[in-house]
Parts: C-alpha cells; structure tokens; sequence
C-alpha cells in the first residue's frame, strides 16, 4: 500500500502528547503545528536538486537546491487549517489552496462546499493535508477535486489514520502516496477514530 508511517521519536512523543483529552486548546493547536512541521521534512525528503554556485564570504563554492516543480498545499477545512502554518513556515514559498469538505453526520458520506486553489496548480506539486484520515471520504472527496483542477502529483499528510481510511484513498487513489503518524486500531459506529484523538476540529478551535 502507498503509506508511510513516520516513526520519528519527537513525532511520536509530540503525539502522545496531543492525543491526550486533558490537553487544550491552545497547546494542542501548537503540538499540531509543530508535529505538521516535522512530518513536512519528511514528505519533501525526496524534492529533486540541482546545482547553482555561490559566493560565500571568502570564496565560490558549488551548491544544492531545490529544482523542479514547486509545492502547493491544500488543507481540507477546518481542521486541515491546523497544520498549514507547520509546513510554510519550512517551506515558505509553498501557495496554499482550500477545499471545503465535511462528513455527513448520518451517512457519513462527504458533502463538498468549496474549492479555492492557486491558478497553476497543475504544473505544482500538492500536499494535502488533514489530522484525521478515518473513513476516508471527505480526503477521496477533496483528491477528486484537485485532480479535476489538472494536479497530477499528489500526497497526503495526516496525523493519525484508520486502516478503513488507508485502504479507500489507496483503492480510489492508489497514486497518491500517504504519510501519516499512526495508524490507529479501527473506526466507531459513529465513524470515530479508536484510539485516535476526538474531533481534531473541535479540539483546535475549542468548539463541539
């Protein structure tokens, strides 16, 4: 399957962290961002270089940077919102897009709302991004938009993951690789991630 779990000690610490119900709001929204930050060196671990020289204080050497396509990253709201400010402060020149999805609380089916996205978001590549990858509908949902929008190289970034989600975004999308920092036991009747960590929306902005 296309995932990668990101076994990094301060990631898993940061999570243990942020999966815990006595913490709040605000530590919580800045564990994200700093667990979103870590995971962005590895997803952007393999962005091609090339050569260029510079000139340092005291003399010309060759250097590495980055080449290639550029990035976009398109949290899906709300809760995506969360780890945006993680991954532009690493990656700074990144243009961000929106997609506006949510899950019906009675099917549990994704209703899409909107969809914003940087005008040459084919020629980039995308980082989608979401703490919670559970049934998998909304992130399926929110890839068929960006694709209709021309983008061809996609990831997803997600802080925990349910092995239903996992299998459905590699069975519709199978090109698009998934990096996430655990993959939790299974899903509720109510389509809740267990262990997981609540309604990761809620938990950022302090609302239910």
């Amino acid at each position: 399957m296309q995932i990668r779990v990101i076994d990094h000690p301060l990631i898993q610490h940061k999570l243990s962290l942020i999966r815990d119900v006595n913490t709040g709001a605000k530590e919580f929204r800045e564990l994200l961002e700093e667990i979103a930050m870590l995971m962005a060196y590895e997803i952007t671990r393999n962005l091609p270089l090339e050569e260029t020289e510079v000139t340092t204080p005291v003399a010309t050497c060759r250097c590495r940077v980055l080449a290639g396509k550029k990035l976009a990253v398109v949290p899906i709201l709300r809760a995506g919102l969360g780890m945006v400010n993680g991954v532009i402060r690493l990656i700074p020149a990144a243009r961000v897009g929106h997609v506006g999805v949510y899950r019906n609380p009675d099917t549990l089916q994704p209703v899409e709302y909107y969809c914003k996205f940087p005008s040459d978001i084919a020629e980039r590549e995308i980082v989608v991004i979401d703490p919670m990858l559970a049934t998998g509908g909304s992130v399926v949902a929110a890839i068929d938009m960006i694709k209709r929008s021309g983008a061809k190289s996609i990831k997803l970034m997600c802080l925990v993951a349910a092995p239903e989600g996992v299998l459905l975004v590699n069975d519709r999308h199978p090109d698009v690789e998934i990096y996430t920092a655990s993959v939790d036991e299974y899903l509720n009747d109510h389509g809740y991630i267990i262990p997981g960590l609540g309604d990761a929306g809620d938990r950022i902005f302090g609302t239910k």
